[in-house]
């Protein structure tokens, strides 16, 4: 066991716990965060995605002591009122059915848009085909994301 330090969601973490442990299982059982979902435990799915220094990284394969010094945000901390572009795109466009995925979804298409502020339709396709939908909604996501490019474009404006 170590002393991990993790800076959550602006919030500064100290865990006794083993520095190979992977980032997910950290924020699920230790801090209490749940938004972050478990998959496949592989990488392949794109449900516990989460941004470390603004970049979307799969938190299942991440150990907690390579994480260091970086900022970590999770789906809690991507906005307080839940009025992150994505987020209020994502209810615009009613995008979840069994939901199970849309954390990782989102996150995902924040940090797109974060770095890619006028992505094409091909930007939005390459980005998210991580991420693995079992109810089939990538229509909708696709048009989501579109939407909150253009949402986060005018209320910068």
């Amino acid at each position: 066991m170590s002393t991990i330090r993790l800076n959550v969601n602006g919030t500064t973490h100290r865990l006794d716990i083993p520095e190979q442990m992977p980032l997910l299982w950290a924020l699920r059982d230790h801090l209490g965060l749940m938004g972050t979902k478990y998959g496949c435990g592989i990488g392949a799915c794109g449900a516990c995605t989460v941004h470390i220094a603004g970049r979307a990284v799969r938190s299942c394969l991440l150990p907690v002591g390579n994480i260091g010094e970086q900022h970590i945000t999770t789906i809690e901390g991507l906005s307080s009122a839940n009025q992150h572009p994505v987020q209020r795109a994502w209810r615009e466009h009613r995008v979840p059915q069994c939901g199970y995925c849309q954390s990782g979804q989102i996150m995902t298409a924040a940090a797109l848009l974060a770095e890619t502020p006028e992505p094409t339709r091909e930007d939005i396709r390459t980005a998210m085909s991580g991420n693995l939908c079992r109810c089939g909604t990538y229509s909708r996501i696709e048009a989501a994301v579109a939407s909150a490019a253009e949402l986060a474009r005018n209320s910068d404006a």
